[in-house]
């Protein structure tokens, strides 16, 4: 966790104002779509009063990318806008572009890290941007933008760094502030950090009581060491499946207005990423990608740290469907829902029926038994069982475990 001072009065020299964010507002109108803001029950009740999911996974081309990207093309030349317009992102920021280049009659490429989701590369390529594949990272992937924009003269829509850009997310805190007028804490998820800090231009700017905070990946983030020595720093390394917040450095704009504006940045896992992804699917029957579900990780996390009433913006919901079975896998894990663990038995007939009684009894549900008998580990009497179990909880976990060691098997886990 790092606090950012947010000392500063919202427009006083800063690189983007509240009237640049109402400007990409009229900008906006009949492009981006007004999101609806959804009430969590099951939040509400971990948080101790009202939490509502501001869910722009329905925004037009599945992010909140659509504002910023729109914003940023419309406002170039007639001539700048001929020579075409160049991006990096591993998906959001890559349909975003694809769909404003497409609704300002712009020609669009894009580069894409390789491994990039591959709905996210057929998505941007329907919108009819070309997509190029570089590097491994979104960063790197930007430099190979960088690069095209030199040799063609194309323009580089940056998918945080500029000031159209940050503008246009912060319409985002416009439209909550109407939908909610009594919030008082705004959880935004963050990798570069344009979304969070167009939102606090937004928010700080008509109700500077309101506590916003950004959330990043643990394994992903760059701010809070950035506020700490004072200018962006880069990480030497990123590991994190929410693609969508995987950035290596924030950007020079956004980070001005994040140091000034911004209460304070919290990381979340990767458990809890996975955790919030499966409560917004199953309590909320909302598809979000992991970046998206950031802000209601951290609130499952701490969720006592938030005053409420709690607005927590879900940023984006195009997930790969691949990714979706094993964030889901992940998740159940997490909350204590999915076991794995290995059962050495004696060959004998019998032995593993007994064991699936056992399971059985204790009322968790097999999903995937694999019978080992060739490791070189086993004796000649021996056999390995891979179990995978679904069950209600930790605590019904706890019960099972203690059944069958108190039944003599020996429990294997990793």
């Amino acid at each position: 966790m790092s606090s950012a001072p947010g000392t500063a009065e919202p427009g006083a020299d800063l690189p983007v104002t509240l009237d640049d964010v109402l400007a990409a507002r009229r900008l906006l109108q009949g492009v981006s779509r007004l999101t609806p803001l959804e009430t969590s029950r099951p939040l509400a009740e971990r948080v101790g009063g009202p939490v509502h999911l501001k869910c722009e996974n329905l925004q037009r081309a599945g992010s909140f990318k659509i504002r910023g990207a729109y914003t940023r093309i419309s406002r170039l030349s007639s001539q700048e806008r001929a020579a075409g317009v160049v991006a990096a992102s591993a998906g959001n920021h890559a349909q975003g572009v694809a769909l404003a280049a497409r609704e300002l009659g712009a020609a669009a490429t894009v580069f894409m890290p390789y491994g990039a989701p591959i709905p996210k590369v057929e998505a941007t390529r329907a919108y009819g941007a070309e997509v190029v594949f570089s590097g491994h990272t979104v960063d790197e992937s930007l430099r190979a933008a960088l690069e095209h924009a030199e040799g063609t003269g194309a323009v580089l829509i940056h998918p945080f760094d500029h000031p159209d850009i940050v503008a246009g997310q912060g319409t985002v805190g416009l439209e909550i502030l109407e939908q909610c007028p009594d919030l008082r804490t705004l959880v935004v998820g963050t990798g570069g950090g344009g979304l969070l800090a167009g939102i606090a231009v937004a928010v700080k700017s008509r109700r500077p009581d309101v506590t916003v905070i950004g959330v990043q990946a643990e394994e992903a983030a760059a701010y809070p060491a950035s506020l700490a020595a004072g200018h962006p720093v880069a990480l030497d390394r990123m590991a994190t499946m929410a693609d969508g917040i995987a950035v290596g450095c924030p950007g020079t704009v956004p980070f001005a207005l994040v140091r000034a504006l911004v209460d304070d940045i919290v990381t979340v896992s990767e458990e809890s990423l996975s955790r919030a992804l499966l409560l917004l699917l199953e309590r909320a029957k909302l598809v979000v990608e992991p970046a998206g579900a950031a802000a209601v990780a951290a609130l499952l996390d701490e969720p006592r740290a938030f005053e409420p009433p709690v607005v927590a913006v879900l940023s984006g919901g195009n997930i790969d469907p691949l990714l979706l079975l094993r964030v889901l896998r992940h998740g159940l894990a997490a909350a204590g829902r999915y076991l794995s663990f290995r059962v050495r038995l004696t060959d004998r007939p019998g032995a593993l029926a007994r064991l699936l009684v056992s399971v059985a009894e204790a009322d968790a549900s097999v999903l995937e038994v694999e019978h080992v008998r060739t490791d070189p580990k086993l004796r000649v009497d021996e056999v390995d069982v891979a179990l995978q179990l679904e069950t209600r909880g930790a605590e019904h976990c706890d019960q099972l475990l203690a059944l069958l060691r108190a039944q003599g098997y020996r429990l294997v886990f990793g």
